[in-house]
């Protein structure tokens, strides 16, 4: 289904999160992995696969907006699924198991988000990123004040 042009705005920001969500969503179905679970395990494999705890927290609540609490639970669910352990000290590490689905997902997704974007210019991608970058430090600055 083809769109017409829309301005930009937060019902074309939206819109857009949300298909990439429900793109995600299909990946992760059958995989036993939230989407929540999904961001906190992507950001340990991307951390080198062993990250302090409190730092992981810090890490996925800045990228979501998760508060601390809900992000403990996520590693602690991801745990009880044998898809991270406890380090014994104060840190997480992915086991081989969370290390293989996260990239059976990573895997089928790759050629979706080519088949996205990956054939457009250069250049509007790095004003894309700028133009969403300013959006987002804008918007967590407005929650920092809230």
């Amino acid at each position: 289904m083809a769109t017409t042009a829309q301005a930009f705005g937060t019902a074309l920001v939206g819109q857009t999160e949300k298909a990439l969500n429900a793109i995600l969503d299909r990946q992760l179905a059958g995989t036993g992995i939230t989407e929540p679970q999904w961001v906190t395990l992507t950001l340990t494999v991307v951390s080198g696969g062993t990250i302090d705890r409190a730092e992981l927290i810090r890490r996925v609540s800045g990228a979501t907006q998760f508060s601390d609490a809900s992000v403990a639970e996520r590693i602690t669910e991801l745990t009880a699924a044998g898809f991270l352990r406890d380090g014994g000290d104060g840190r997480v590490q992915v086991t081989n198991e969370g290390r293989a689905r996260w990239t059976e997902v990573r895997t089928a997704i790759g050629p979706i988000t080519q088949g996205l974007w990956g054939d457009l210019p250069a250049e509007d991608l790095a004003t894309a990123g700028r133009v969403l970058g300013i959006v987002l430090d804008r918007a967590n600055a407005v929650l920092a004040c809230a």
